[in-house]
Order: C-alpha cells, then structure tokens, then sequence
C-alpha cells in the first residue's frame, strides 16, 4: 500500500517523530526496543522471547536485556508459559499501549506539517 510520499517526505516524516519523541517525557527506546514494541502491539499474541529473536535475527539473551530496560520503564511484562514453562510470554500493559499511542499521535502530527 502506497501513501504517496516521496523518500524525502517520508525521512522528513521520520525525522519529526523521533525529534519529537526525543524531546517528549516519552521513554527512550532503541531502535530494537522500538521494533519489539511495535510487534507486540501490532500483531496478535502470543509473543515468546524464542519468537521475538528468530524474528529479528538475534539470540534470546539480546531479547531479553531489551525486555528488561523496557520491562522497568512498564512498556512490557513477561509471565512464564503455563502450558509450556520453558517459554516466557510478553504481555502488553497500559502504559505500553500509552507509549505507542502517543507515537501513532506525533507522527500524525508530523504528516500534516510535511511541505509540499
């Protein structure tokens, strides 16, 4: 799906976002903490640590020191896998859904302002 925007609107787009985001009270997040996020929000349950490394390409420990940072800031929670106690699901909580709620919102906002 095309939304019609040249790669230097959609860089300029990008750019007022993140500054946005950079300036606001907003948790810091990397890059990878922010694609784990993103996932977890925008693609249905259930996450595991296993699923979230092979979809990024990395090992689980890499997962789990994102989690960890993000889990402390309240973007996320893990539980163990009742059905399978060696896995460990990540849970969405209110704040994580705030977080990315007010991303969706700035770069809403970055949209309108793009130049022409």
């Amino acid at each position: 799906m095309s939304v019609g925007l040249t790669p230097s609107q959609a860089l300029y787009l990008w750019h007022g976002a993140t500054l946005k985001l950079v300036q606001s009270d907003a948790p810091d997040l990397t890059m990878r903490q922010l694609s784990i996020i993103l996932h977890i929000y925008m693609v249905p349950p259930p996450h595991t640590v296993r699923g979230l490394a092979a979809l990024l390409g990395v090992t689980k420990p890499v997962i789990t020191r994102a989690l960890d940072s993000m889990g402390s800031m309240g973007l996320v929670r893990r539980v163990r896998d009742e059905r399978d106690r060696r896995n460990v699901i990540i849970q969405r909580t209110v704040d994580g859904a705030l977080y990315l709620e007010n991303l969706g919102d700035l770069i809403v906002y970055e949209a309108g302002e793009l130049p022409l």
